[in-house]
């Protein structure tokens, strides 16, 4: 299986979530266009349900999900990011994509290029892919530290 090098933007033609592909555009869309009702129905509504990033740690439940990304979309900074170099693994009830994010933090003057590991394990509910882990890691020390001290800000 050979990496899949196009990105994944947020801005390709949304269809529905029936397909493992769609269901990262719809992620990529929500996140990138700071929409929480589309990122609400990108995950799956359980405290089964579980995050780890950079910033957050270990997150499980979609209450505690909801904030770290409400926090985003409501803080000072603008934060994009996009979807390459993946494979996406799929079985009839789940998948999971491994690959890597790239993007750019913005606050006031201050720009950190992103390079971020990035795994997500989706599963099949009443016939849509709904999101129910991520993981992300910032593999280069200086740029973890650079980013946590400007988001802990």
């Amino acid at each position: 299986m050979h990496p899949v090098q196009e990105a994944i933007t947020g801005t390709e033609k949304q269809k529905d979530s029936s397909s493992p592909y769609q269901a990262l555009v719809q992620f990529y869309t929500a996140f990138n266009s700071t929409n929480m009702q589309m990122m609400s129905e990108n995950w799956a509504q359980s405290d089964d349900i579980a995050m780890d990033n950079p910033l957050g740690g270990i997150k499980r439940g979609w209450a505690e999900i909801q904030q770290v990304y409400e926090r985003i979309f409501s803080g000072p900074a603008k934060v994009y990011v996009e979807y390459f170099d993946y494979t996406i693994h799929e079985t009839s009830e789940m998948f999971y994509a491994v690959g890597r994010e790239r993007g750019y933090f913005r606050l006031a003057d201050d720009e950190l290029t992103l390079a971020i590991r990035t795994s997500r394990i989706f599963q099949k509910i009443d016939n849509c892919w709904k999101q129910v882990h991520h993981h992300g890691s910032i593999e280069d020390p200086q740029l973890l530290a650079r980013y946590q001290a400007a988001v802990l800000r």
